[in-house]
């Protein structure tokens, strides 16, 4: 109480000084460390589905390292990998794109008669995972797009024949349960940090029908509680040391809020989850939207994390090359953190035309997102508490995000105008350092000293502003 009653007290002092140095005509942002939110968990990307099309074991290692190593790449925390519906081994399989078909490690063997697991399948996939390890990636996610085609209703793990058909029969929820636990299991014998595993993706979206572009389950509300549910019982009682996770809502609008109250209405996912995970889809620069869920999620479940674990700029139309494109892309996780309150951050995904690199006719091309990725998390922490920012101008040609780390705060900063910018920049001292990107630098030190006050920021610019 004592402690509280002092920081609002420091914050109102803060907020003082802030209204009298914001009287001057330059924007003046305001760091008020006094006013903290969830402390940050961690940034990740997808494997899907790039990973097992890696041959070479030295692009493999490269790719690796530039997502995660933490003094020469992006030093991301999270590894997302997709265990694999099978249906490169469906012989009816009707996903037309090659790459989007997963090898699986369970399969039936002719000779005995069976399906049985072989984990020296998705040899190259299971490479990458282990080379995001020792790179540097914490925490390993497991996830499923689609139980395995044999279990499904259609055969196919790319959806119902018809649309929005829940494509697991009930029966079989045992042996997805299984399934999904055993290769978790192997996993962790083998030392993979495996943190969660997350049997459900975007379970509102309608897959199938005429359109089978990768693999994907439909699951009404009540199917998908009830499936995780089943997870659930079964992980407790086999004393799991990983978690549950999901069910990767597609978007989190109203529309869809039901799988979110349903998902906590349920005793045992309630009792047994501590995280909701979700995707920011669809709703791209929607302040109010993005702002109503974050406070209703906030105010109904006050104890729960809400995970933003999948976001890539839907449908692909900005130039990835150019600076427009990090732009984009380092707004929607300023709003992802700040008005969902996400404790954690993932990109879909790495390597591929809509992710943060591409493999183009051998070789590895880094795009301009691969950059403004690199201003959070190069410089923001698991651990971190997000912390308060005061604007003297209420427009979004300047967005920014901040977070506190003991004695080191991290700003970053996002100019969306076509115009330089000056700032007054107050409620923070010490030794700071400037990295810039816009179309002349690549997350660059660009300054560096004391006390700073005054920060110009180039026209269509991120800046990430480290002071100690």
């Amino acid at each position: 109480m004592i402690q509280r009653i002092i920081c609002a007290i420091l914050s109102f002092f803060q907020i003082a000084a802030f209204n009298v140095v914001s009287i001057g005509k330059t924007r003046t942002v305001g760091v008020n460390k006094y006013v903290s939110y969830r402390q940050f968990e961690g940034f990740g990307t997808s494997s899907a589905w790039w990973s097992q099309t890696i041959d070479d074991e030295e692009t493999a290692r490269k790719i690796a390292k530039l997502l995660y190593d933490k003094e020469e790449g992006l030093g991301l925390d999270i590894y997302r990998f997709n265990i694999g519906g099978g249906e490169a081994d469906n012989p009816d399989c009707r996903i037309w794109d090659r790459t989007r078909r997963t090898e699986s490690f369970y399969y039936y063997n002719e000779k005995s008669q069976k399906w049985e697991f072989d984990f020296s399948r998705d040899s190259n996939a299971v490479r990458m995972m282990k080379l995001a390890v020792e790179y540097g990636a914490s925490e390993v996610i497991l996830f499923c797009n689609s139980p395995h085609y044999s279990m499904t209703v259609s055969g196919h793990a790319s959806g119902g024949i018809q649309e929005n058909v829940n494509n697991l029969p009930e029966e079989n929820y045992d042996k997805f349960v299984d399934y999904v636990l055993t290769i978790a299991d192997h996993f962790v014998s083998e030392g993979i940090p495996v943190k969660a595993v997350s049997p459900i993706n975007e379970p509102q979206w309608k897959w199938g029908g005429e359109w089978v572009g990768q693999e994907g389950c439909h699951y009404d509300a009540d199917k998908c509680i009830a499936l995780l549910e089943r997870f659930a019982v079964n992980m407790k009682e086999r004393g799991c040391t990983y978690q549950l996770r999901g069910p990767e809502s597609g978007q989190l609008t109203e529309e869809y809020y039901e799988y979110i109250d349903k998902f906590f209405e349920s005793k045992i996912l309630n009792d047994y989850c501590e995280y909701y995970a979700g995707h920011s889809y669809w709703m791209d620069n929607n302040y109010g939207g993005k702002n109503a869920v974050g406070e209703k999620f906030a105010a109904q479940y006050p104890d729960k994390k809400l995970e933003m674990s999948e976001w890539c700029e839907l449908p692909l139309k900005i130039d990835s090359k150019t600076i427009d494109s990090g732009i984009y892309m380092a707004n929607i996780i300023i709003q992802d953190l700040s008005l969902m309150n996400a404790v954690s951050w993932s990109s879909w995904t790495a390597v591929n035309g809509d992710g943060l690199m591409e493999m183009i006719d051998g070789s590895l091309v880094i795009y301009n997102r691969y950059y403004a990725y690199m201003h959070f998390s190069k410089f923001i922490n698991p651990g971190a508490s997000r912390i308060e920012l005061r604007d003297s101008i209420d427009n979004k040609d300047i967005e920014h995000i901040a977070f506190k780390d003991g004695n080191r705060t991290v700003i970053v900063l996002v100019n969306n105008s076509e115009n330089d910018t000056s700032l007054n920049l107050t409620g923070c001292s010490g030794n700071y350092e400037i990295y810039l990107t816009d179309k002349d630098h690549n997350c660059e030190k660009t300054s560096g000293g004391y006390l700073l006050t005054n920060i110009t920021m180039p026209a269509r610019s991120i800046e990430t502003v480290v002071i100690n």
